[in-house]
């Protein structure tokens, strides 16, 4: 068995893998299936829920093969309290059945594929080395997270940062950033491995819960409530699950309520979700008050958006203007040029003119595609993945990744397989 800490090369080549099944002639031909792959390292095998949890903060792995029916803690909640304890080992949930609801529940408690048992050698083989290169530029990107065995002693009181926050903001309503918010989320949870958080900071006319069709049955204001107790398993509790992976805080259901939200709460809020998410999106109102400016000030990234029509440019302009008298670090800024129409004359390189700020962002006019996927309640990068705008979509969320970690590579559509052919 390799150790963590193995200084040789190879070792650290190989994708190193946790079995966690409780019948013990499963793991043994698990081990058996894998023994002759040389870029395959079996680091240790669990014997139920629990021990798996233990063993994966202990070994760090890749890969972790997961059965989902096991007495006790099952599969369903091991994994989801794996993606929280280790973030960067990716989840294979195994199964006799192959319905859809365990698809469904398997995906959203963070597994990245689905292997219905028995399954072929090959099939075992190619889904581990498929999902180890989803999940590498996660790994590329992102610092990996030792978590010491006496963890559970240790003092938890000021949150550990782990993750970026990116808030997506417009001078002007209406050029269509929470549609960008939720786009982006959804491709940086699939494209890139990342374990993402989409914050409606909107809390007066916050529209992600809608964009997900998402029924607002917990929101932000449940945590205002809780606010002397707040801790990352309250926030956990009122965060709504995706079907695409992604987790969503959601504003509250009346813009009265926004008057219950302070700024410093909500900075807290998103310091707690940095310890447990890799991406924190955050989408924004449209007016630069103490507390849309409290929310900038901690970005790590923010997406400014315009459209190309005079009163969007003039307010992007004016917007810029105040960045620089705030002092914030233009590294800190991407300009997007939202609606983009080849159609009409003014070009984003008169816009760049202009505003004296690269556009690094395009996404197309699509009205169709875009319009569908606001009254389904779908993001257009599932609904409508191979259209132009969905793929300018996936480029943008590569290229914010990349800011993070310029070495990592370019982020690539999934293979057709498992949860996202």
């Amino acid at each position: 068995m390799s150790g963590a800490s193995s200084s040789n090369s190879d070792d650290q080549e190989k994708i190193r893998l946790l079995i966690v099944d409780d019948i013990p002639e499963t793991r043994e031909n698990l081990r058996k299936l894998l023994f002759f792959e040389s870029d395959i390292d079996v680091v240790g095998a669990a014997t139920n829920g629990e021990e798996g949890i233990q063993m994966a903060v202990e070994l760090q792995p890749d890969i972790i093969l997961m059965d989902i029916n096991m007495p006790g803690v099952d599969g369903i909640t091991a994994s989801e309290r794996i993606t929280q304890q280790v973030p960067f080992a990716q989840i294979i949930m195994m199964s006799v059945q192959g319905e859809s609801d365990y698809l469904r529940r398997s995906m959203l408690a963070g597994a990245r594929e689905f292997l219905i048992k028995p399954f072929s050698s090959d099939e075992l083989v190619s889904s581990i080395r498929r999902v180890y290169q989803l999940g590498a530029t996660r790994r590329q990107a992102l610092p990996t997270i030792q978590i010491p065995p006496d963890a559970e002693t240790a003092d938890t009181s000021v949150p550990q940062e782990h993750g970026k926050i990116i808030t997506v903001f417009s001078a002007k309503g209406g050029v269509g950033c929470s549609s960008i918010a939720v786009n982006l989320a959804v491709a940086l949870q699939q494209n890139a491995a990342a374990k993402v958080v989409v914050v409606d900071a909107n809390l007066q006319f916050g529209d992600i819960g809608v964009l997900l069709n998402l029924y607002a049955s917990r929101t932000i204001v449940d945590l205002a409530d809780n606010a002397d107790d707040l801790d990352d398993e309250l926030i956990n509790d009122v965060l709504i699950v995706h079907s695409s992976g992604i987790k969503a805080l959601l504003a509250p259901t009346r813009p009265e309520e926004a008057d219950n939200i302070s700024p410093s709460f909500t900075v807290e809020v998103l310091e707690h979700l940095k310890t447990s998410f890799d991406i924190i999106i955050v989408d924004t109102s449209s007016v630069l008050d103490e507390y849309v400016l409290s929310v900038l000030d901690i970005a790590d990234k923010i997406v400014v958006v315009t459209t190309p029509e005079i009163p969007a440019i003039k307010d992007a302009k004016l917007f810029f203007e105040i960045t620089e008298a705030l002092e914030y670090e233009r590294d800190r800024i991407m300009f997007v040029l939202n609606k983009e129409d080849k159609r009409i004359n003014i070009r984003a390189e008169d816009i760049e003119a202009n505003i004296k700020y690269r556009i690094e962002g395009r996404l197309p006019l699509d009205e169709r595609v875009a319009t569908t996927a606001v009254n389904q309640g779908i993001p257009f990068v599932l609904s409508s993945r191979s259209s132009r705008l969905s793929q300018e979509a996936i480029t943008l969320s590569t290229h914010l990744m990349k800011t993070f970690n310029p070495s990592i590579s370019d982020i690539e559509p999934p293979a057709k397989s498992g949860f996202f052919g």
